[in-house]
């Protein structure tokens, strides 16, 4: 398989202290990769040397979710394919939406579960959790073959979970994730890489892992 990301012995600082520690870490073509281990491990700083290794052709889902809160959930996950149109199209979409684009949007937003009825409310007044599927429907609608997602379930409860890993594996060839649910992580990628203080500690096959072989990463040092 060909090999879309590829870290070797990198290190990053910030203000001086380190936060990743010279990792190597390759993610092949078809992998679904969860990224796991305490807050401040340096998941999201490994997630971002990631995008901007490959940014073209991968849909990313934020932490902070970049939405934009006066505009409606429907131009939020439409801006998911901006580049792929002229400015003219983009602009006829802003006033007045394509009944085209109006239902390729609907169709992702069923998908994931959001109420019909809000396509057209300002995504600022949405909940959180609706917020994040909407982030992550904008990074669906992106048509990307590989999705980087930085926490993208943590807002949602286990159903909404379910239905939103679901999807992403579903839309996307390669995947990779930061997760804080082991449980999870274990039950929809198939490879986990352990971080603890910066360091890759452990990266191996979900196939025979148990939630309570990754105990380790959470316990105070």
């Amino acid at each position: 398989m060909t090999s879309l990301f590829r870290l070797e012995d990198t290190s990053i600082a910030y203000n001086g202290v380190r936060v990743l520690k010279n990792v190597s870490l390759s993610i092949r073509e078809g992998e679904r990769v969860a990224l796991v281990g305490r807050s401040g491990a340096g998941k999201s700083t490994l997630l971002k040397l990631l995008f901007e290794q490959r940014r073209a052709h991968t849909a990313i889902v934020p932490q902070e979710l970049g939405l934009v809160r006066p505009l409606s959930l429907f131009h939020n996950v439409y801006m998911g394919r901006l580049n792929v149109n002229s400015t003219w199209y983009n602009l006829v979409n802003l006033v007045r939406p394509l009944r085209s684009e109006v239902n390729a949007v609907r169709e992702v937003v069923e998908r994931l579960e959001l109420d019909e009825d809000k396509l057209f409310e300002p995504v600022g007044q949405l909940s959180g959790g609706q917020q994040q599927r909407t982030a992550v429907a904008r990074a669906i609608h992106q048509h990307g073959r590989v999705l980087l997602g930085d926490e993208p379930v943590s807002s949602v409860d286990d159903h909404q979970s379910r239905v939103v890993l679901d999807n992403i594996n579903a839309a996307h060839n390669t995947v990779v994730l930061s997760m804080h649910d082991v449980d999870l992580a274990l039950a929809y990628t198939d490879r986990v890489v352990g971080l603890q203080d910066g360091e890759i500690v452990c990266d191996q096959s979900t196939s025979q892992m148990r939630t309570s072989d990754l105990d380790f990463l959470y316990k105070h040092s």
